[in-house]
C-alpha cells in the first residue's frame, strides 16, 4: 500500500483524540467541581459537605487531563499514528448513528416502541437475519421487557402512544 493510499484512510491522529479527549474531561471536570462547590465541597461541624468527595474527585480529573494535554503538547516525538481508518469509523458509526436515533425515538415513541424498531433494524440490515426470525425476537423482546419491568419489577419505563392507549 502507498502512502497517499494510507493516508487516504486516515481521520485523526492519536494526538489529535488525546487531546480532544483530555479537554472533553477538563470540561467535565470542572462541572463537577463547579456544582459540587456550590452545594457544599467544604468540612461542616458534622464531616464533610454532600459535595466534598466528588469535588476533589473532579479535580484530580482536572489534574491528570490538563497533565496529558501538556504532555501531548510538549512531546518531542508527537503519536501521529492513526486513531481510526475510514473503514473501522464506518463500522463505529453504523451503530453510534442508530443508536442516538433510537434514544430519540424514546421520547417520542416510549421504549417498548423504540427497541422494536432498533431491534429490527439491527437484525435485518446489520445482521443480516431473515425476516421470519426478525419479527418474533422484534415482537417478544420488548413484550418481556414490558412485563419485567412494568409488571413484576414495578420500575415504570418511558412510554410513548401505544401504552397510553393500551391503558398504562
Amino acid at each position: 500500500m502507498n502512502a497517499s493510499a494510507d493516508r487516504s484512510e486516515t481521520t485523526l491522529s492519536m494526538r489529535t483524540m488525546e487531546i480532544v479527549v483530555a479537554g472533553l474531561l477538563s470540561a467535565l471536570a470542572l462541572l463537577v467541581m463547579y456544582e459540587n462547590w456550590r452545594i457544599g465541597a467544604g468540612w461542616g461541624e458534622d464531616g464533610p459537605g454532600a459535595g466534598y468527595f466528588p469535588f476533589y474527585i473532579g479535580t484530580i480529573l482536572l489534574i491528570a487531563s490538563l497533565g496529558t494535554i501538556v504532555r501531548t503538547l510538549l512531546s518531542r516525538e508527537p503519536d501521529r499514528s492513526t486513531f481510526v481508518d475510514r473503514s473501522q469509523l464506518k463500522l463505529v458509526l453504523q451503530v453510534f448513528i442508530p443508536t442516538i436515533i433510537y434514544c430519540i425515538c424514546i421520547y417520542f415513541t416510549g421504549i417498548y416502541v423504540a427497541s422494536a424498531l432498533f431491534i429490527t433494524f439491527f437484525m435485518s440490515r446489520l445482521g443480516k437475519y431473515p425476516i421470519a426470525k426478525v419479527v418474533p425476537v422484534a415482537v417478544l423482546v420488548p413484550i418481556a421487557m414490558f412485563f419485567m419491568f412494568e409488571v413484576w419489577f414495578k420500575v415504570p419505563l418511558p412510554k410513548g402512544p401505544l401504552e397510553a392507549a393500551l391503558g398504562y
